[in-house]
């Protein structure tokens, strides 16, 4: 019994170091400054297609208080703090990225552009939104499967979790392409609104790619760190997850702090563009 208890462990430990105390503190003292921030902001500017990018803020901190509490626990950890800093880690971005496809659509929108975008405006959040939720959908399962704390459950669990990474991925990519081919067509073919300096949809626009190269890279190393498997080289290094994750997610949070995207909804609620019947357009 105990040399096969010492073979599942080696196939699967839910830390390959001791968590740190200190890095968990301070991240989730950082997130809960942008997060306060960021309710803050979304109830005074009343931008509320910005609830799941707050919510994954919430998140953020839930997850860095699990890994608080597992460093405290080293080396005996227990399942419930792992699983808490896997899963609300793991699905904070999703909730970030579901905002952010839709500033894009509120962008095309308020310059009256939907001629120069991929996606008809009726289809354009609905996919990418879609996406969002299936890879979440995903990524929760895969966790919610680990709770088992059986190795079947842990490997399969991890399985699903990539799934759902690399439907982030897949979606996200997408999302980019279509942000910049919408935006070179406006290069190639300008039209008045885009001139007018009182729609800075171009500083939201450039805001919108830095926050999701952020995302982007981030989601890329948790991919590449799930396909490396639980013994792998990124799981026996945390100060990867703190550089790869943890201060990226961090940088898109303060960023959105400092160019809020409430500018862009307050110009769009005096467009004078018949918007009923658009009701998939988010």
């Amino acid at each position: 019994m105990s040399s096969n208890a010492d073979a599942q462990a080696a196939v699967f430990a839910f830390y390959r170091y001791n968590p740190s105390m200190a890095g968990a503190v301070t991240f989730t003292i950082l997130f809960t400054l942008t997060t306060t921030w960021h309710i803050a902001q979304l109830f005074r500017t009343r931008t509320w297609f910005f609830i799941p990018f707050t919510i994954g803020g919430v998140f953020e901190i839930i997850g860095y208080i699990g890994r608080g509490i597992s460093s405290h626990e080293s080396p005996n950890w227990t399942l419930g703090p792992y699983l808490i800093q896997t899963l609300f880690l793991l699905l904070a971005p999703a909730l970030l990225a579901a905002s952010i496809y839709m500033l894009l659509g509120r962008i095309i929108l308020i310059l009256g552009a939907e001629s120069h975008a991929l996606l008809r405006k009726k289809w354009l959040t609905k996919i990418f939104v879609t996406g969002d939720v299936l890879s979440f959908l995903l990524q929760g399962a895969g966790g919610g499967i680990q709770s088992s704390g059986s190795l079947t459950g842990m490997q399969t669990g991890e399985r699903i979790i990539i799934a759902g990474l690399f439907v982030q991925i897949f979606f996200f990519g997408f999302f980019i392409i279509t942000a910049g081919a919408f935006d070179r067509k406006l290069q190639q073919y300008p039209i008045p609104r885009c001139r007018d300096p009182a729609v800075p949809w171009r500083k939201h626009l450039n805001i919108l790619y830095i926050t999701s190269f952020l995302i982007m890279v981030r989601s890329v190393f948790r991919l590449v760190e799930y396909l490396q498997g639980n013994n792998g080289y990124l799981l026996h290094h945390e100060v990867f997850l703190y550089v790869l994750d943890a201060v990226l997610i961090f940088m898109a949070m303060g960023v959105f702090n400092v160019f809020h995207p409430s500018e862009i909804s307050h110009l769009l609620a005096g467009v004078e563009y018949e918007l009923q019947g658009d009701k998939g357009f988010v």
